[in-house]
């Protein structure tokens, strides 16, 4: 007798046989105790998780001699020749390779005739998504109105191909990804059948594999017993299918954590030389670490969590190690890191930066921030800010590292309103090009570049003044005059002083003339007359007290300097 695999000899007989799909089995049971059998029903959901199965076992339900019943005999020449494949009654067609308008125009001429010796005559269509649209239409009438004798059965694992007209005519069940759990207890008994010793680590490397699918669960045992014979270790299926084990995927999430780096390094370059699928430990990392961020925010959900007993101790111990929000941005680096792997040149680099990144990233929470601010004011001086109790802070804030410093007006923080038009003016003049004349080019082109012979005069609450070369100044106030101009200047102005202001245009009469009001003006060297000088070099910037206090508390230093 030819070898039968596992896939095929362990096809459930029985809706009691069909493992993780309850809630199709027990509408397919009630419906035939009702006698409220329809015409056609599509089964939609991944691969391997028994849709063609379940056609096959309902088209049985309905032709069996005893029939229709539930509990199919097997041992009738109707139940042998639909689980052989050679029924007359039940045609099974290749939706891929049958996709055409003559295929289904046969088929609908077919239906007419009366089935052989069954009850009904069953077509089950499988990747129906594969017909053409043709072929949709010519099957959708026959669909729609049968004969009392025909019976449709189509299973599909991208039912958006279906069109909605087909879907609309079917009673469509949705089959689950099996759980872990499930796939793991079919595969002991599958051993303990077929007398293969199947350690408990195994099974759950080859369920994890799976993805949901008990066919491919069966297919890779199948595999590994024509490898190993009938012993079989978590290190035989890893070997095989380039699969990580728990272990070392639980030592590397512990070694994310707690930011060990030389751990991470080490641990990437052994599964590297070991020829281990980098795309698919980024995945079951991700899969890891959204399950621990569960675990965490809301342990009551963690029976909802497909892991075993012993992987829930392991979050438990994990779940100490991180915050909800370093978990939640640890996850979004992954699934970046997953969607350029496509692309890399270097799949273990990518693995490698990504994982680093997520180790470096650190996170604190708002009140610790507030208590560090607090004791450096205090240790200055400064009477602590009141912090209102209405208003609830974010749980955790991701803390800047390293340190960036903007530059206010003065050593002493102010409020924006309290900043002089002189002060402004500077601010204006030294920013004017590189903020104000780029950003109206971006706008509208040539306004910048007129905008480049002009210079700011001076500021108000509500108005700034420009002023244009006197050689050129005519043809630019000219041509400022133009509404897209204009407004292209006034909305620049607007979002560098953050107000919006209005904006007017003069000719400056002698080089060096500011045309500048009594209150706006400057000294001789460009600042504001009153003005108390203000850092400009890093090294200045750290001379001042609550700078130099911030930069030591943090242990962060100062990279930029903005104004």
């Amino acid at each position: 007798m030819a070898y039968e695999v596992l896939a095929r000899k362990w096809r459930p007989q029985q809706f009691a046989d069909v493992v993780g799909q309850d809630h199709v089995t027990q509408t397919l049971q009630n419906a035939i105790k009702a006698n409220r059998i329809a015409h056609a029903y599509l089964f939609v959901g991944p691969r391997g998780t028994g849709k063609t199965s379940m056609a096959r076992l309902f088209a049985k339900a309905l032709n069996c001699a005893t029939g229709p019943t539930v509990t199919p005999c097997g041992a009738c020449d109707s139940c042998r020749e639909i689980t052989s494949g050679t029924s007359m009654d039940v045609l099974e067609i290749d939706g891929a390779s049958n996709n055409g308008v003559e295929q289904v125009r046969e088929l609908r001429d077919n239906v007419k005739f009366a089935p052989t010796h069954g009850k009904y005559k069953i077509y089950i269509i499988d990747e129906v998504h594969m017909l053409s649209q043709g072929a949709f239409n010519a099957l959708l009438k026959t669909l729609e109105e049968p004969p009392a004798h025909v019976k449709f059965f189509f299973a599909t694992t991208e039912v958006h191909k279906v069109l909605p007209t087909i879907v609309s005519r079917c009673q469509r069940f949705d089959l689950r990804r099996i759980p872990t759990a499930l796939i793991i207890e079919r595969l002991n008994l599958i051993a303990a059948e077929e007398k293969i010793t199947l350690d408990a680590d195994a099974a759950l490397a080859i369920a994890r594999g799976a993805e949901g699918g008990l066919r491919d669960a069966e297919s890779a045992m199948d595999q590994l017993i024509a490898f190993r014979g009938d012993t079989i270790t978590e290190a035989d299926v890893l070997s095989v299918f380039g699969l990580v084990s728990r272990e070392t995927l639980e030592t590397l999430a512990t070694a994310v954590l707690t930011g060990d780096v030389g751990r991470i390094v080490g641990i990437i370059a052994d599964l590297d030389a070991g020829g281990k699928d980098m795309q698919r430990l980024v995945l079951e990392l991700l899969d890891h670490f959204r399950a621990l961020l569960i675990y965490e925010c809301a342990p009551e959900a963690s029976a909802t969590l497909d892991v075993m007993a012993s992987q829930l101790e392991s979050l438990k111990k994990q779940a100490e190690l991180a915050r909800p929000d370093r978990l939640i941005r640890i996850a979004e680096a992954l699934s970046q890191a997953e969607d350029r792997m496509r692309y890399a040149l270097s799949r273990r680099t990518l693995v490698e930066t990504a994982l680093i990144r997520c180790a470096k990233a650190t996170t604190v929470s708002v009140d610790d921030l507030l208590k560090r601010l607090d004791s450096i004011r205090q240790s200055l001086g400064v009477p602590a800010a009141p912090v209102s109790a209405e208003t609830p802070a974010p749980k955790a804030i991701p803390a800047p590292a390293p340190a960036v410093i903007s530059a206010p007006a003065s050593a002493a923080i102010r409020p924006p309103a309290l900043i002089s038009p002189a002060n402004e003016l500077e601010r204006l003049t030294e920013k004017w090009r590189d903020q104000i004349v780029e950003r109206v080019k971006r706008t509208v082109a040539l306004a910048g570049a007129v905008l480049m012979d002009a210079r700011p005069l001076a500021v108000e609450e509500t108005r700034v003044i420009v002023g244009f070369d006197p050689e050129f100044g005519k043809v630019g106030i000219e041509k400022m005059k133009i509404p897209q101009y204009h407004k292209a200047v006034q909305g620049a102005l607007g979002q560098f002083l953050k107000r919006t202001v209005n904006v007017e245009f003069k000719l400056i009469e002698a080089r060096g003339q500011s045309d500048v009001p009594a209150d706006h003006t400057v000294d001789q060297e460009g600042s504001p007359s009153g003005a108390k000088p203000r850092p400009k070099t890093r090294q200045e910037w750290q001379q001042v007290p609550v700078v130099n206090k911030t930069l030591e508390f943090f242990n962060g230093s100062i990279i930029d300097i903005r104004e």
